[in-house]
C-alpha cells in the first residue's frame, strides 16, 4: 500500500546549542565557525542540517525500501539514475521523452527519502527530471553574537619522516565556547501531494523528519563538534494544504531571550523561551521537544 501524501502545511522552529565545539566550519576561513561578519552572529548552513538528517535516516532505516539516501558519500549520483531507468524499462544512455523522464522521476521520489523530502536536480547523465522538495530549512543563526576561539593543541607524533627529530607538533582547534542557534523550516503540502509535481512525502516521512531533528545530534558526535543538543522543537500545523497564516508571523510567536544576569551565556538555562499562544485561526502549535 502506497502511503498517502501529507495534506497539511507546516512550519517549525528548532533550537539547538553547542558547547566548546564547531557546529559548522567555514572552509573559506580556515574552518573557523561560520559567522555573519557584520553582526558577529553565528551561522549554520541548511545543507549542514540536511546532512545530519540524511545520516540519521540512513542509520535508522538502512536500505529499507523507500528510505534510501541519494546524496551519499562514495556513491556516484548517476549510478542511481541508471538504476531508475532500468527499473522503469528505459535504456540508460538514451534520450528519454518527457513522459519517460517523469516515470524515472516518480521512481526516484518513491525510493529515496532525501529526494522525496528536500528535492534534487536529476538532469545530469540519464535525465530523471527536477524535484522541488516540500521541506526547506533556513540558515540557522545564533541568538547572540558568538566568540570564535582558536585553541592550540600539541601532538606527540609527527607527520613527515624529516620531522622525526621533533618531539611534538602543534595543531589548532576552532570552537565556540557556547551558543544557542535557531533554525526555521517549512513543509509544503502542495509540493508533496500535487498529482503531477508532488513527491509523495507522507505522514510517516513527516514523523521521521521530526524524529531526525530531535535526535540527529545524538548520533553525530565528534571531538570537533563538542557537545551539541536539540533543545526545543515547535511545529505549527495548518488546517489546509495552502496554509492559514504567513510563516513569518508564526515564527514571531516564538521568542528567545537571554536572561539579564547571563553575561556571557554559557548554558541553555541562561535563556528564556517565550511562546505566544495567540495563534491565528486554523493554526495549531505542537511542541515536539
Amino acid at each position: 500500500m502506497v502511503a498517502e501524501a501529507i495534506k497539511n502545511r507546516y512550519e517549525f522552529v528548532l533550537l539547538y546549542d553547542v558547547e566548546n565545539g564547531n557546529p559548522n566550519g567555514d572552509p573559506d576561513a580556515g574552518n573557523m565557525p561560520r559567522i555573519d561578519p557584520e553582526t558577529g552572529y553565528g551561522l549554520v548552513t541548511d545543507v549542514c542540517l540536511k546532512r545530519k538528517i540524511r545520516n540519521y535516516v540512513e542509520m535508522v532505516k538502512g536500505d529499507e525500501p523507500g528510505y534510501r539516501i541519494y546524496i551519499k558519500e562514495g556513491i556516484p549520483l548517476n549510478s542511481n539514475h541508471k538504476e531508475a531507468y532500468l527499473a522503469v524499462g528505459l535504456q540508460p544512455g538514451t534520450k528519454a521523452s518527457v513522459h519517460d523522464v517523469n516515470k524515472a522521476r516518480a521512481w526516484m521520489c518513491k525510493n529515496f527519502f532525501d529526494i522525496r523530502t528536500f528535492g534534487a536536480v536529476l538532469t545530469v547523465g540519464d535525465n530523471c527530471g527536477q524535484v522541488r522538495g516540500p521541506v526547506q530549512i533556513n540558515f540557522s543563526r545564533s541568538i547572540d553574537p558568538i566568540v570564535q576561539q582558536e585553541v592550540t593543541i600539541t601532538r606527540l607524533t609527527v607527520t613527515r619522516e624529516e620531522e622525526a627529530e621533533k618531539e611534538r607538533t602543534i595543531g589548532r582547534k576552532h570552537i565556540v565556547p557556547y551558543a544557542l542557534y535557531r533554525a526555521e523550516g517549512y513543509v509544503s503540502a502542495r509540493l508533496a501531494n500535487d498529482p503531477t509535481k508532488g513527491t509523495g512525502f507522507s505522514e510517516d516521512d513527516l514523523n521521521l523528519l521530526w524524529e531526525a531533528l530531535i535526535n540527529m545530534f545524538e548520533h553525530d558526535r565528534s571531538a570537533a563538534r563538542g557537545k551539541m543538543a536539540a533543545r526545543r522543537l515547535f511545529v505549527f500545523r495548518h488546517e489546509s494544504d495552502l496554509g492559514n497564516a504567513p510563516a513569518h508571523k508564526l515564527f514571531e510567536l516564538i521568542q528567545v531571550r537571554r536572561k539579564p544576569d547571563a553575561n556571557p551565556p554559557r548554558s541553555f538555562n541562561d535563556y528564556e523561551v517565550v511562546v505566544n499562544d495567540e495563534l491565528p485561526e486554523g493554526v495549531a502549535l505542537e511542541i515536539k521537544l
